[in-house]
């Protein structure tokens, strides 16, 4: 499906990728604070999961679909907006792990909101559709090796992120003990919501 040749000029590039800090490796960070290690892991899997969408749907064509028409493109990345925003809101009103009347954050609420989050975030498919195909050979078949390229940046992506959740989500457990810390973690884990917001509110479209 992939020359091994290229292969191996895409996995140190997919690993570049993968540790350079960004919205996936802060949106894990935030629900590791906020929930602990298994929503971390399950949010972990939602991102890999919209990778592995958005991959498809750049290798179908609705990547170049939503280049070539603005309105698309805005009317997802504003949703995306909205839904960081709304989340960041909701952990306020929440008062922290222990402190909520609200339900708590299991990891299948964290794998949707995770899989929800990469989904809208409409420079991802842009990303991918410029980045993927300087590997793929267009002789062959392209969606399966747009799929192939896609698992091996989610694999990673899973590695590292997972690597950032468990560590945060013991400093998260450690800090509810305390009230006023758990406090401090609300507001933090929302500023790192409101920041992907603003991130995505004023990312340049090219």
């Amino acid at each position: 499906m992939i020359d091994a040749l290229t292969l191996l000029a895409f996995l140190p590039a997919a690993l570049a990728l993968n540790l350079t800090p960004g919205a996936d490796m802060m949106f894990v960070l935030a629900q590791s604070l906020k929930g602990g290690r298994a929503p971390a892991m399950a949010a972990n899997l939602g991102i890999a999961a919209g990778c592995i969408v958005n991959v498809a749907a750049a290798g179908l064509g609705l990547g170049a679909l939503i280049s070539a028409l603005p309105g698309a493109f805005e009317v997802i990345r504003w949703a995306g907006v909205a839904y960081l925003l709304w989340l960041a809101v909701a952990t306020l009103r929440s008062g922290g792990p222990g402190r909520s009347k609200a339900p708590p954050l299991t990891p299948a609420r964290a794998f949707r909101q995770a899989l929800l989050v990469n989904v809208t975030n409409p420079k991802v498919i842009l990303f991918i559709l410029a980045f993927l195909p300087q590997f793929v050979d267009p002789a062959r078949a392209v969606l399966p090796q747009f799929l192939a390229l896609g698992t091996v940046l989610a694999m990673g992506g899973l590695l590292i992120n997972g690597a950032v959740g468990l560590g945060a989500g013991s400093l998260g457990l450690a800090l509810t003990r305390s009230p006023r810390l758990t406090r401090a973690l609300s507001w933090i884990t929302a500023g790192i919501f409101g920041a992907l917001a603003a991130r995505l509110a004023l990312m340049d479209r090219t």
